[in-house]
């Protein structure tokens, strides 16, 4: 049981973006089948697919952090001198954090602003929507200050994330 637990948690954001990828192909499949067969759409489901796809991709980014899968920048730490290789690839960490950080602020706001403006067909507050952008960006903050320390602690060898 420990076993399913710590798999579950350690595969959330893979698991959490399936299932909404899920929901937005079997709402997109759903829709097609009633608009072209039963010559009746579904008149929420574009938006319910929409919202889906936005959870997805927002989580699912942060699953692609977490296993360092996205398009990095590390010609840098590549070209630098073996001593300063570790000092290169920490800075790039916490450019990283940063970054995150400021997009979880923004997101924030984001979310926020949106909270009072309702969803065209669901009419649900925007801010479930936007919110996916906040938890995504900060998964990526956690994740980026775990490869931080991980790399402070000499945990990182230089062809991770290459």
């Amino acid at each position: 049981m420990k076993k399913i637990v710590r798999t579950i948690l350690v595969y959330a954001e893979e698991i959490v973006s399936a299932f909404f990828i899920s929901i937005t192909v079997s709402m997109v499949i759903v829709n097609v089948f009633f608009r072209y067969v039963l010559n009746r759409g579904i008149f929420w489901s574009e938006e319910v697919a929409t919202i889906a796809f936005v959870w997805s991709v927002f989580v699912g980014a942060a699953a692609c952090h977490k296993h360092k899968m996205h398009i990095s920048i590390d010609l840098f730490s590549r070209l630098a001198p073996k001593p300063l290789k570790k000092s290169v690839r920490m800075l790039a960490h916490l450019i990283m954090i940063v970054l995150n950080t400021y997009i979880v602020y923004l997101s924030v706001v984001f979310v926020r602003a949106s909270s009072i403006k309702p969803t065209a067909v669901l009419g649900i507050s925007s801010s479930y929507v936007s919110s996916a952008v906040l938890v995504g960006f900060a998964l990526m903050t956690i994740h980026s200050v775990g490869f931080f320390f991980k790399e402070l602690r000499g945990g990182m060898p230089a062809e991770e994330g290459a």
